[in-house]
């Protein structure tokens, strides 16, 4: 079994994968954006460039990938779901499109994209119905793009976070696992698949790194009575390893393309 059939077998993940509406706010103020470098190793490994491709970014949440993939020139289309999500969308990037829907059931013709693009989303579809979604819709020599920003749990105090959210948010606390556990089935539908990993970081405000915790799903979900006390012991720890307010927050930005070369 795979982390992400794992995660759909949650007893709660209905609920959870329902949670992002409610904290749009937080996800949008919070959640890292990704590194230029992204994008120029996307390319690499596609052997295409962004600039002119139809995109599609499903489970854009509030535009954060949609809005860089549009600064690299791309005809990008947001795709989500979530009606809380999707308002922020629209009330942050008026000027991109954007279609209510998700990665199970994509509302495109077939053979209408070069690209579709999964940033922090692809662990919330069923890859037995998404990725042979993706392969209607993606034109020959298009390709399904995934990718998460992963916590760096080697830095002692991302791995000290970890710890006391598992213990604190037993059987319901989640990571995303190995990557490649997720995109497994990739491979397996007769794509090409391509990987490769960058660490970067980026420093921002306690408040900001709260935001970011706040809009886990893990925490997302639960009433703001059970919310609270984790976010306050975690807002002390952080202003104890950064008393100036300033984090340094570490990533492992994982990649994943899969190629439709027929």
């Amino acid at each position: 079994m795979t982390k992400g059939q794992q995660l759909r077998e949650l007893p709660d993940f209905r609920e959870l994968a329902g949670s992002f509406g409610a904290v749009a706010a937080e996800y949008d103020r919070g959640r890292p954006g990704y590194p230029e470098e992204l994008f120029d190793e996307l390319e690499r490994l596609w052997g295409r460039g962004l600039k002119g491709a139809r995109i599609l970014d499903v489970g854009a949440g509030t535009g954060i990938a949609t809005r860089l993939l549009a600064a690299r020139g791309a005809d990008v289309v947001a795709v989500e779901p979530s009606a809380g999500m999707a308002a922020r969308f629209q009330a942050v990037s008026p000027q991109l499109p954007l279609v209510r829907g998700v990665g199970d059931e994509l509302p495109f013709h077939d053979r209408s994209a070069d690209l579709i693009g999964y940033a922090q989303a692809f662990h919330w579809t069923d890859p037995e119905r998404s990725v042979p979604e993706a392969i209607r819709v993606l034109r020959p020599g298009g390709a399904l793009a995934a990718w998460w920003n992963l916590f760096d749990e080697t830095v002692p105090w991302v791995r000290a976070r970890d710890e006391r959210l598992s213990s604190a948010l037993s059987g319901r606390y989640h990571g995303y696992g190995r990557v490649d556990d997720l995109t497994a089935p990739l491979a397996a539908a007769g794509l090409e698949v391509l990987r490769t990993r960058l660490r970067w970081q980026r420093q921002v405000s306690v408040e900001q790194v709260v935001d970011n915790l706040t809009s886990r799903s893990f925490l997302a979900s639960l009433t703001p009575e059970r919310r609270e006390p984790l976010l306050a012991t975690e807002r002390a720890a952080l202003l104890a390893e950064f008393p100036d307010g300033r984090v340094v927050e570490p990533y492992v930005l994982d990649l994943t393309v899969a190629v439709k070369r027929h």
